[in-house]
């Protein structure tokens, strides 16, 4: 018998998807814009082909972005001065406006990386785990730290209470599950959308413009239990994973947290002028029969607070969120005890203009939801 269970998952974006390089493109030093597509400049190429031996060539490449070298006849999809292209152009058109790049491998070929989809579950799985131990978030024994305030209560609910403090990484549960990097696929699965932070009155702020993955497109990964960690072998050699149950029933557990987390992003967007559409995609997640090998999850930049934390499991106690968000400065002017939390989302906009010459900004989708096939 198999000391481990092998998942080959299907992953399909139904919303735009955007896990960023860390990277913010330039227009005419990272990309150039012609004929309804936004062109990635191979700056390498675009260069070496000038001759650099003409006084006149060289003065302009001093003073010139490397856009501003190419001619009409270059912006072809054969023209070695392009690493890729992509349909759709930036709201700006002006030289240095910005556009976040998407994660891609050295081939410029967009992929989605395990560790965006382990994190996603760890997140799920200590929630799920909060749950069952009726976690008091009055209780919880909080860093000062920031960046390292759940510290202590990850490692409460996923780690073997036997490990000794330095060796958490090999007692933790997330040890038996391993996720690889999708397969990769070209980067005519790119499309430019416009991002922006939405508020409980519906106004907007400035858009965001981003590379992000279309929605309908599929990767595939492998997802593996290493059952051999929670064995009775492991439990002689004094390893004493929390919980391995969940591991092998995670499209249930997967679902339990997306059923809840759809519920209330229904019953937000409902609430906001404008954002019809945004509240008829979760209805249509509501509605979705999925059956025991399919799941949802929400993943990468824009998926928000709700989805990154163990959520209703602290909000139920509201004392306790006005303590932390105190504490940990997590909120932006006034606030008052008992407000809701988080007080905006970040969705996918379509910006259209108007008769008089204005642009409106019309509330489209959420980002980052994928259908999740095991």
């Amino acid at each position: 018998m198999a000391d481990y269970i092998q998942y080959q998952v299907k992953l399909t974006t139904i919303s735009p998807l955007h896990i960023g390089s860390g990277r913010v493109l330039l227009q005419d030093y990272d990309y150039a814009v012609k004929k309804g597509y936004t062109w990635r400049l191979n700056e390498d190429t675009l260069l070496d082909a000038q001759q650099v031996e003409d006084p006149r060539v060289l003065q302009k490449l001093m003073s010139s972005p490397p856009g501003h070298l190419l001619g009409e006849q270059d912006f072809t999809d054969q023209s070695p001065f392009f690493r890729y292209f992509i349909r759709g152009i930036p709201r700006s058109d002006q030289t240095g406006a910005e556009l976040r790049e998407q994660l891609k491998n050295s081939l410029d070929q967009p992929f989605i990386p395990g560790s965006s989809i382990k994190g996603a579950l760890r997140t799920i799985l200590a929630w799920k785990i909060a749950q069952l131990t009726k976690l008091d978030p009055a209780r919880m024994e909080l860093d000062r730290k920031r960046e390292w305030a759940a510290r202590n209560v990850e490692r409460k609910l996923l780690v073997d209470p036997n490990a000794r403090r330095g060796h958490e990484p090999n007692y933790d549960l997330l040890r038996a599950l391993q996720v690889s990097d999708s397969l990769p696929l070209p980067a005519s699965c790119l499309t430019l959308i416009n991002v922006t932070v939405l508020n409980r009155g519906g106004t907007a702020g400035a858009p965001i413009e981003l590379e992000a993955i279309k929605p309908d497109t599929t990767f595939t990964l492998t997802i593996k239990v290493d059952t051999a960690l929670f064995s009775q072998w492991a439990r002689r050699m004094g390893l004493n994973l929390p919980h391995t149950d969940l591991l092998t029933k995670l499209p249930e557990v997967i679902n339990e947290r997306a059923r809840i987390q759809v519920n209330q992003e229904f019953d937000w967007y409902q609430k906001i002028n404008g954002a019809q559409r945004v509240a008829e995609f979760y209805q249509q997640l509501q509605q979705a029969q999925l059956g025991s090998n399919r799941a949802l999850i929400q993943v990468g930049w824009g998926a928000g607070w709700h989805n990154k934390t163990l959520d209703n499991v602290l909000t139920i106690n509201a004392r306790f969120m006005d303590t932390i968000i105190r504490d940990y400065r997590m909120s932006r002017g006034n606030r008052h005890s008992g407000d809701p939390f988080p007080k905006s989302r970040r969705v996918v906009i379509l910006m259209q203009k108007q008769p008089d010459g204005r642009t409106f900004a019309t509330p489209v989708r959420p980002m980052g939801w994928l259908l999740v096939e095991f």
